[in-house]
């Protein structure tokens, strides 16, 4: 294209300069470079990789776990003139071989790949044929069985790149533990080690943590606190909508969003949001990937996390544009138990996976041997109500079987309509001429849907219908009747999740899921979960220091502004003289219990009223507890 890096960005995307780091990242890359960018969640990443291969001839492969984002993206740099496919699991045959060709003989310059697609023997014969510029690995963190979403499928990505030698990868994610930094430089096989990672610390979000028993009367004390947008994360997508009609009822402007609603719905709640329309967002964790709104005062989390990495990408999409924000964790006695028995639930013994493997064929009348790539409705409620199964455990095996390969549950907030004419302009005239009452419902149909003709669109049934004047069911039967005639092709959108087998079923004894390496993840999830409780329930360490720490930050700095920072500075002590009093304190009562007149008599010519204040603030952090007889022990 003869242009710079700088002259690419502000061609494409009208900006006049680079984000911290994404300069030297696109340098990296164009030196052919294999890259890790550890960025940060609204740091920019896409750019990162976007306009490297806008300056290098051929096409981009983007492989990446979430569909919606996946469809986001390609639609943005459609948008900005970019010729962009999108290819994944439950997109019709025709299609996915449609957009390959593109890339093989058109001008695509963008694919975005799911990594179960990327595995498969066809998908490997076009990128064998593919000339590729770069690729990019988002989400890189699945790669690592050490990571907090470790995702087998991403493993096809290593073997990818012996199909294309010479083409660097750039890898981006915007949290990884320093183990998981590693890992994933080794599964992506980088020729040597480049990371390019910013530091985590945010200067302008403040974390705190609460106990408390009731949460929404806290939450109401915390947004009358905080002018502004928030978000407020829940655990479950009844939660959305019960928290959505307490806030409403409190006379706040609020919505809610999970992955269940209709695409419609769910973009129409986003844009509302995004557009200051609506003032809090009430969401599971389905919401906020992609989005980019500068202006998040506040983030409240309602229940406890998942792993850290998962907290701070979701705590951190608040004060993106550089001013103070806040970001708050409350819970109870009860989130911990809860959080605990979600773990052993995440984890059932292999002879109930397999167990549950066989009712699964059963359920789905599936001979073994029989049903590699078969597509299947699946109602997860209904199986589990058959077979007497707890839906918690259920849902879990089903997630382990996916990662293991056997089989893929496609949600059916990923599915669309697809409509496509494949006759010619003429042909379909002369169809219209002999069939004049469908002449005014094609009309519309090419009015609504430019390009219909070159390329499937999306369609909206209950849309079309109002603007036909006729119910869904008849738009929908008359679209049933034109593609029976050969006239177009239409793909209704599934009403149910799809269970596909993306290998044939087997016995269950032959279903192979190494114990040793699932004990690893075990192990590594409850590490995760330690992290958590620990985050939540200590309260002697700066919050913000427990983050980075967490991340690899060696010797970060405290935030001065956290609930523990400000429960320490009400000692009136400053940093040095309150850390030195902890250092003398702390050896002493871990080898006997003390009142404080033995501590003063121990440390002589030391201030009474200031060591007093620092047991104190001890005994409230729960890092000394006090016996019957008045004397301070080390926890």
């Amino acid at each position: 294209m003869g242009m710079t890096p700088k002259q690419v960005l502000t061609r494409f995307w009208g900006h006049a300069a680079f984000r911290p780091l994404q300069e030297e990242i696109i340098q990296s890359v164009l030196q052919g470079r294999d890259t890790l960018a550890l960025l940060p969640t609204g740091g920019g990443k896409s750019v990162c990789f976007q306009v490297p291969a806008l300056l290098r001839p051929g096409v981009c492969l983007v492989v990446t776990p979430l569909i919606a984002l996946m469809k986001d993206q390609a639609e943005g740099l459609k948008r900005r003139g970019l010729p962009a496919a999108a290819v994944y699991s439950g997109m019709p045959m025709d299609e996915i071989i449609r957009q390959l060709d593109n890339c093989l003989y058109g001008n695509t310059r963008f694919l975005y790949l799911s990594p179960e697609r990327l595995g498969t023997d066809m998908m490997r014969d076009y990128i064998d044929r593919m000339n590729v510029s770069l690729l990019a690995v988002d989400e890189a963190h699945c790669i690592s069985q050490w990571g907090y979403d470790f995702r087998p499928p991403y493993l096809e990505i290593g073997r990818v790149r012996e199909l294309i030698p010479g083409v660097p990868v750039i890898a981006l994610t915007a949290t990884a533990t320093p183990e998981v930094v590693v890992d994933i430089q080794e599964k992506l096989a980088f020729a040597q080690p480049n990371v390019f990672s910013t530091s985590f610390e945010r200067k302008n979000l403040t974390y705190y943590v609460f106990k408390e028993e009731d949460k929404l009367g806290r939450l109401l004390r915390i947004l009358d606190k905080t002018p502004g947008t928030g978000i407020v994360y829940v655990r479950n997508r009844r939660q959305t909508r019960e928290i959505d009609e307490f806030l409403r009822k409190n006379g706040y402007s609020s919505s809610h969003y999970h992955a269940g609603l209709p695409a419609a719905d769910r973009h129409a709640r986003q844009e509302a949001w995004i557009n200051g329309r609506t003032r809090i967002m009430v969401s599971t964790n389905a919401f906020g990937m992609g989005i980019d709104k500068p202006d998040v005062r506040v983030v409240v989390h309602l229940d406890l996390p998942d792993s850290l990495e998962a907290y701070f990408q979701e705590a951190g999409r608040a004060g993106r544009d550089g001013k103070h924000s806040h970001a708050v964790l409350l819970y109870e006695e009860t989130d911990l138990r809860n959080i605990r028995r979600y773990h052993e639930s995440s984890f059932p013994p292999l002879d109930e996976i397999r167990r549950v493997y066989r009712m699964l064929g059963n359920y789905l009348g599936l001979a073994v041997g029989s049903g590699m790539d078969a597509s299947f409705d699946f109602d997860l409620a209904s199986f589990c109500q058959q077979y007497a199964l707890p839906r918690l455990v259920v849902h879990s095996i089903l997630h382990l079987l996916e990662r293991e390969g056997y089989l893929m549950l496609s949600p059916v907030e990923d599915s669309v309509s697809r409509l496509h004419i494949p006759m010619g302009p003429e042909d379909l005239y002369r169809f219209q001429v002999s069939n004049p009452a469908y002449d005014p419902f094609i009309k519309l149909l090419l009015r609504s849907y430019s390009g219909i003709f070159s390329e499937p669109a999306i369609i909206n049934e209950k849309e079309l219908a109002r603007r036909a004047g006729l119910s869904e069911e008849n738009v929908v039967g008359v679209l049933d009747y034109l593609n029976q005639l050969g006239v177009l092709r239409y793909a209704r959108r599934r009403l149910l999740p799809q269970l596909v087998y993306t290998t044939e079923r087997l016995n269950e004894t032959d279903l192979f899921i190494a114990p040793g390496a699932y004990r690893e993840r075990e192990v590594a999830a409850a590490r995760r979960l330690g992290a958590v409780v620990e985050y939540a329930t200590g309260a002697s360490k700066c919050r913000s220091q427990q983050l980075l720490s967490y991340f690899g930050q060696h010797d970060p700095p405290r935030c001065g502004l956290c609930d523990v920072c400000l429960q320490r500075n009400r000692t009136g002590l400053s940093e040095l003289e309150f850390d030195s009093l902890v250092g003398l304190v702390k050896p002493l009562l871990r080898k006997e219990a003390m009142a404080p007149e033995q501590l003063i008599m121990k440390l002589e010519g030391m201030d009474e009223d200031r060591l007093l204040k620092v047991l104190q603030w001890l005994r409230d952090a729960g890092k000394v507890v006090v016996d019957p007889q008045g004397r301070f022990r080390w926890r």
